[in-house]
């Protein structure tokens, strides 16, 4: 957006007070955030339920009230300038401390325990979260915990919106990992999943020549586990496969595997769940391949400089402390 005309910029570091006596409001704070997150003024319409120029008006309006240019067009849609930049980290602020106030009145008012929110990919929300969680709720009865299971990518954003205390996961590619905090707690096997008869358990070992005949139940486009299982093919010389469902859902993955030929990359330790559950779904086998896909070791991560409340103070260490049995 191009900066106003001979009006000087009024600095960020401007008593809230001022800024919000200017007219700042706190949909114009969810705006920069989702200009942020999507990089596509469209896509924050989209996802504040507005239409685009509703939200190239809105723009326009906080512009104005802050005297600053706050984005500018780049070959993919648009950027924050470091003012945008400023806004929207202190916007994540302003919102994590709405959300603190709210569970703490909500607590004062129930008198519960306190309340937990983290996220995790599928691997050690199995075998970290849940027991860790198990021991919270047995010792404090009245806590409440919510766990997001997703892909990093998700996870991340989530984070870097204040829905989130902490997350088990990955920083991606395109995430500065300066704003974290992370403590490295394990790594995570993949394997391939298909159905109980599928053709390619006649054979004793898989290898990569094998599979790209077949369709794929992939995680999105640019997540960790699909990007490593590519860089797999690609590192052995043989063609990606061409026929993809792409889903972050692990139900949906473990239905389309059961019901087709089609092979789906997994957390090893989501497939023996599975497979050895004794249910319909449960007719999943982990195909014998004959080559790793390695993924980088996930972590505890919290945004730099947040402090963790009690409640997920709790939890995080008892993670941690599982990580370490």
């Amino acid at each position: 957006m191009e900066e106003t005309e001979n009006q000087g910029l009024v600095p960020l570091g401007t008593s809230a007070r001022n800024v919000f006596k200017s007219g700042l409001k706190l949909v114009h704070l969810h705006l920069i955030l989702a200009i942020e997150d999507r990089g596509q003024i469209s896509a924050a319409a989209e996802a504040l339920g507005i239409s685009q120029p509703a939200a190239s008006r809105m723009l326009g309006e906080i512009e104005s009230i802050l005297r600053a240019p706050l984005c500018e067009r780049v070959a993919r849609g648009v950027e924050l300038t470091p003012y945008g930049k400023a806004l929207a980290r202190r916007a994540r602020t302003i919102f994590l401390e709405l959300r603190e106030t709210a569970r703490e009145i909500g607590e004062l008012k129930t008198g519960r325990g306190g309340s937990v929110s983290l996220g995790s990919v599928t691997g050690p929300a199995l075998h970290l979260a849940v027991p860790a969680m198990h021991q919270v709720t047995t010792a404090y009865p009245g806590i409440e915990i919510s766990i997001q299971v997703e892909n990093s990518n998700v996870l991340i954003r989530e984070l870097m919106a204040a829905r989130h205390d902490f997350v088990i996961g990955r920083i991606p590619d395109d995430i500065d990992p300066r704003q974290f905090d992370l403590v490295e707690i394990g790594s995570e096997d993949v394997c391939l999943i298909v159905r109980e008869g599928h053709p390619l358990l006649e054979k004793p070992v898989i290898v990569h020549e094998d599979l790209p005949g077949y369709d794929w139940v992939f995680q999105p486009a640019g997540t960790l586990l699909r990007r490593s299982v590519e860089d797999s093919f690609l590192s052995s010389g043989v063609p990606l496969p061409t026929t993809t469902i792409n889903t972050s859902s692990i139900i949906l993955t473990l239905s389309i595997v059961r019901n087709t030929n089609a092979i789906a990359p997994v957390a090893k330790d989501v497939a023996e769940l599975v497979a050895s559950n004794g249910t319909s779904i449960g007719e999943i086998r982990i195909l014998p391949i004959d080559f790793a896909i390695t993924i980088r070791p996930y972590s505890l991560i919290t945004p730099r400089g947040r402090e963790l409340p009690p409640s997920a103070k709790l939890l995080y260490d008892l993670i941690l402390q599982e990580s370490k049995g």
